[in-house]
């Protein structure tokens, strides 16, 4: 067995293994995610007899936590080959990678589970929970509404359908509209994550083409030539939609174009359109997507905030089975009046946190008192107090596909 990373010309050699595995990939995507992603990304392999018998592939993105930047990674491409499997090659794939983005000073790397338990021995957690909507449409040719979560009867929607679509034009995004789009979502959606993905013009670029792979697209909503809505679709099989963006009192603009959307991509005739990552208020369903795995971890916590009226001292020691540099006893401290925590190294600790458990904690999936009831945990009530302090990662989105 060799395990290595392979050389930037070596990436097509993982494609072969890629149709192998991933069979629901078509062509087309393939195509484009081997001409413009394997461009820049790490891919790791096991081979034996020259062959590659199993891959792990690291997409490289930058992320912001807090108004930070920092580098980070989605793992995607998990895959062995049926004959080589349970020998070990995905774990020993992941502690390489995951050794290779702490040297890299990666503060987390994050990924979407085929399985959730094939992660968690690896200590990812899920940090994101998508929500997802469904349109639904009685006869074809009609008004799409809300399966659930439509807070107005179907009479007051319709009315406001009408009054809210006068004058909106769609379009599909061409490469050109990247920066504009980058631009709104900066304008009118950033603030509302504490931890996502950039969105520059490059960003957008790479989701048009992604899109256009699937058959779909980017639909860009104008009135008056000025940008309020786009959402991006694919039309593979069934029309699907992911992540609308659209400025208050355009909800109805958005239900039209995918009455048009449906009828350009010649599926008029479905019934159902679901609609990952909508708004809150449409949701019907609230779907765990992606998981993360703290890499730096110093370099996270610096990252977190604290209210400003708010002072923390504490200290803890840390377990990380895998990524052994984390496992130390950390200080974190601020004083009143600022909001940025300060780390560094100790002696003295106040408790014991495993990683995994640390990472639900510090994205909100649980509270300290919940921490305390664990095995594997030590809170004294004053460390439990002092971590409750720090502003959790709560505000997080994370739509990518590859």
């Amino acid at each position: 067995m060799i395990l290595r990373k392979l050389e930037q010309s070596e990436h097509d050699r993982t494609r072969r293994l890629w149709e192998e595995v991933f069979t629901e990939d078509t062509k087309a995507f393939l195509d484009y995610y081997y001409y413009i992603k394997t461009r820049d990304n790490q891919i790791y392999a096991v081979e034996e007899d020259g062959d590659i018998c199993s891959m792990l592939q690291l997409n490289p993105y930058k992320v912001v936590v807090e108004g930070t930047e920092f580098p980070s990674a989605y793992v995607i491409a998990v895959a062995t080959k049926a004959e080589y499997r349970r020998r070990g090659y995905m774990g020993a794939l992941l502690r390489a990678s995951l050794h290779d983005m702490y040297e890299q000073k990666f503060p987390f790397t994050f990924l979407m589970p085929a399985a959730e338990a094939i992660y968690t021995p690896y200590d990812f957690r899920y940090i994101y929970i998508q929500d997802i909507g469904t349109l639904m449409q009685k006869e074809p040719g009609e008004m799409w509404f809300w399966q659930s979560g439509e807070r107005k009867s179907e009479e007051a929607a319709a009315s406001e359908y009408d009054d809210e679509t006068h004058g909106i034009l769609c379009s599909d995004a061409g490469l050109w509209d990247a920066e504009e789009m980058a631009d709104f979502f900066a304008g009118n959606f950033a603030d509302q994550f504490q931890v996502c993905t950039v969105r520059d013009s490059a960003y957008y670029q790479t989701m048009v083409l992604e899109q256009q792979s699937e058959r779909g697209g980017v639909c860009l909503m104008r009135e008056g030539g000025a940008l309020k809505g786009f959402y991006a679709y694919a039309a593979e099989e069934g029309l699907e939609i992911r992540e609308p963006l659209f400025l208050p009192g355009y909800e109805g603009a958005f239900r039209r174009s995918v009455r048009e959307l449906a009828e350009q991509c010649g599926k008029q005739g479905q019934s159902e359109i679901r609609v990952h990552a909508c708004p809150a208020e449409f949701s019907s369903e609230k779907k765990p997507l992606i998981m993360a795995r703290i890499i730096c971890l110093d370099r996270l916590l610096a990252a977190l905030k604290v209210p400003e009226s708010e002072s923390v001292d504490c200290s803890f020691a840390v377990i990380d089975p895998l990524i052994t540099e984390n496992s130390h006893v950390w200080r974190v401290t601020s004083s009143e009046g600022e909001t940025q925590l300060h780390v560094r190294e100790t002696e003295d600790s106040e408790g014991v946190l495993p990683i995994a458990g640390l990472t639900e904690l510090l994205f909100g999936r649980v509270t300290a008192e919940e921490l305390k009831t664990r095995d594997e945990v030590i809170l004294t009530e004053h460390l439990a107090g002092e971590l409750e302090k720090i502003t959790k990662l709560t505000g997080v989105c994370f739509n990518e596909v590859v």
